[in-house]
């Protein structure tokens, strides 16, 4: 069954855990939660889950394909129940950010888990294991994210009978999946993503739980069950179209932007995980700089700087022209934060020009982005929003006649 699932095409192995835009958004949720700390540390965070520093991030998280859909659920507030109870009692916002804090600062199970039962002790109404999808983020290798499907799952598989809600039991199905992950280790990352997302598949019924007894007609019906391609829902079979278009038109912009680069003069990066990718039958990063330029590549974040979609730099001194973030149907935060790291890390790099590339229907979401308190640093920076219509229409004419940024400035619309 494990074999199956990862040859799936339309299974979360491929369309999520070997998504090239799943691990870009490590980094920027971290950002985010350091961020949610310092809000309630500094007394600054308000008692309203709409417009904070959470829904930001937990937004982010809920836009990861299929397994993290409605994660934010849990956190948004429910007044008739008064839920999560982390808005409106002050003493529990200040347990829930030193949570936080100390998931972001340590490094092994004893003590994340330690967090965790002190979290617990402190009985928070509604604020159960999904949290653990926050931890996820910031410690694969140590914590599985948690939805109703993968507890339906791991019962299923595992023969158990988990309960949601509750952490103890969350830490006993986190117990059972570090055994499946051991025992087909060889099929399994170390990552929890992996083994999730398998669970996943199976609680929300995509492939039958193989049959507990020994019955032998039983296992030969679960066999051929399991052969078989199962047809997907005509509502699935729309998102993972969409899914895929996206990924191929972010490749197509990426390459746009790249020969645009390279006529304008300049020197051009491709994202370090997108390079390999196959457009017009060559690797998408041919012809492109295979390093970063020294002062970028010995700054601590300089795996982030790494990640954005396109870089143009002066060929003669490094410094960056102009950075771009296509956002086909992807998170535009995370997209934001790596060019904030970049701009606000590397203050010679800040007077370069910073883009979002995107359909011309995401602008409303661009700006809106931009409008949180959490990027009001952002209104410092060059910032433009760069329609795809208007790069599809005046791209040829500004790399035959353009010269420098100001053919594309021309096109793109400012953000401040």
């Amino acid at each position: 069954m494990i074999a199956r699932w990862r040859e799936d095409a339309g299974g979360t192995y491929r369309t999520w855990f070997l998504w090239e835009e799943r691990l870009k958004n490590f980094r920027a949720i971290r950002r985010g939660l350091q961020a949610v700390v310092a809000e309630i540390a500094s007394g600054t965070f308000g008692c309203a889950y709409r417009g904070s520093s959470l829904e930001t991030v937990v937004g982010s998280i809920a836009e990861q394909r299929q397994i993290f859909k409605g994660a934010d659920h849990a956190f948004l507030w429910k007044p008739k129940l008064r839920i999560p109870d982390i808005y409106e009692d002050a003493e529990h916002q200040r347990a829930f950010g030193q949570f936080l804090d100390t998931c972001l600062c340590c490094s092994g199970d004893s003590a994340i888990l330690e967090a965790i039962h002190a979290l617990d002790r402190r009985r928070i109404k509604g604020l159960g294991p999904a949290a653990a999808n926050l931890l996820y983020f910031l410690h694969p290798t140590h914590v599985p994210p948690f939805n109703t499907a993968i507890v339906n799952g791991y019962n299923a598989v595992a023969g158990a009978r988990v309960k949601l809600g509750r952490w103890d039991e969350y830490l006993a199905m986190r117990r059972g999946m570090l055994a499946l992950m051991a025992r087909y280790r060889g099929q399994f990352s170390n990552d929890f993503g992996a083994v999730a997302g398998f669970l996943f598949d199976i609680g929300s019924g995509r492939y039958p739980a193989p049959p507990r007894a020994g019955d032998t007609a039983a296992v030969a019906r679960w066999a051929e069950d399991l052969a078989g391609v199962r047809e997907e829902s005509a509502a699935s079979r729309k998102a993972l179209a969409l899914a895929r278009e996206g990924d191929h038109t972010h490749t197509q912009i990426q390459a746009w932007l790249r020969d645009l680069g390279k006529a304008l003069g300049y020197a051009v990066w491709i994202a370090s995980n997108d390079r390999g990718r196959v457009y017009a039958d060559a690797p998408l990063g041919t012809g492109c700089m295979t390093q970063l330029p020294p002062a970028l590549a010995a700054h601590a974040a300089a795996d982030t700087f790494g990640l954005i979609d396109v870089l143009w730099l002066e060929a003669d001194s490094g410094r960056v022209a102009a950075a771009f973030e296509v956002e086909h149907s992807t998170s535009i935060y995370s997209g934001i934060v790596r060019m904030l790291d970049l701009a606000l890390g590397v203050p010679e790099h800040a007077d370069g020009a910073y883009f979002l590339v995107a359909p011309d229907a995401r602008e409303a979401d661009v700006r809106a982005q931009f409008a949180r308190p959490a990027f009001s640093r952002a209104t410092d920076l060059n910032l433009h929003f760069l329609p795809y219509s208007e790069l599809t229409t005046h791209r040829e004419a500004v790399g035959r006649f353009g010269s420098g940024l100001k053919g594309v400035l021309a096109i793109a619309r400012a953000l401040r």
